[in-house]
């Protein structure tokens, strides 16, 4: 497979992720959040919607390390940056499983020990995704300014999951947290996933 077209698949299932990603994360995580028990019960198609968008950004990490790993395969960063990928989508997919657990729930707190379970989980595999964005921002020949916003990125959410097994009163910050993370983030993987799809169109990569 030449390099545009990986490239291409690359962009395509970065896209995909992203709005996987937004419905499950603040149209389902969120909802459970604010309103546990009557979400799980009365909403519990959306629920369970949630979880199969959750399934579909494990399964495009994959595909995208996969692309990724062949376009860059000469770079001597690469096959690292391949593996925290694909333990980021591991421990991502494992984390999962506590999401259906949540619906035989019976209490608030029964579900909300569950989303606890997932996102404990998750933050764990972002951890090794965040040490993915700052090698990847390395392999790639990207604009720098995308090099700037992925290697925060990077650096923002390996510190998030440090922050918050190490600060006791994390949730204090949470919101400040989330936006360090969450700016650099779309900025600079959307900018990656546009470059991508971009490149692909034009030249090889």
């Amino acid at each position: 497979m030449n390099n545009r077209l990986l490239a291409k698949t690359a962009g395509i299932s970065y896209v995909i992720i992203f709005f996987a990603a937004i419905f499950a994360n603040f149209f389902v995580l969120e909802a459970i959040l604010a309103n546990p028990l009557d979400t799980v019960q009365n909403s519990e198609q959306t629920v369970r919607s949630g979880i199969v968008a959750f399934l579909i950004t494990v399964l495009f990490d994959v595909v995208v390390a996969w692309a990724l790993f062949e376009m860059y395969k000469d770079h001597v960063l690469t096959r690292l940056s391949t593996y925290l990928r694909i333990m980021h989508a591991a421990i991502m997919g494992a984390a999962i499983y506590a999401l259906p657990l949540a619906l035989k729930a019976t209490s608030a707190d029964g579900v909300l020990h569950q989303v606890e379970s997932f996102n404990n989980m998750w933050l764990i595999g972002l951890f090794f995704f965040g040490g993915h964005l700052i090698l990847l921002a390395r392999i790639a020949p990207i604009p720098k300014w995308i090099l700037i916003f992925m290697t925060i990125a990077g650096v923002m959410y390996m510190l998030d999951t440090v922050a918050h097994f190490l600060l006791p009163n994390y949730s204090d910050y949470a919101e400040v947290f989330l936006m360090l993370v969450a700016i650099p983030s779309i900025l600079g993987e959307m900018a990656f996933a546009i470059w991508l799809l971009v490149k692909a169109t034009k030249q090889s990569v």
